[in-house]
């Protein structure tokens, strides 16, 4: 079984409450990859935007 990670503080997914995490994401971009863990660069802009891990590439903008 993989270990998915939660994007915005990085810990195990299924550890832990992430409900602060799932509010915050409301209005926030991902700041971890979920499936590896690494840190992504993200960039924001008016229209939205983009986070890029090194590894998995770019989720698409919610």
């Amino acid at each position: 079984m993989e270990t998915t990670y939660c994007d915005r503080c990085g810990d195990p997914a299924g550890q832990g409450d992430h409900a602060a995490c799932r509010t915050a994401r409301r209005m926030e971009p991902p700041r971890y990859c979920s499936r590896c863990r690494r840190r992504m660069v993200v960039q924001v802009t008016p229209a939205g935007w983009t986070a890029r891990c090194s590894e998995h590439g770019e989720p698409a903008s919610t």
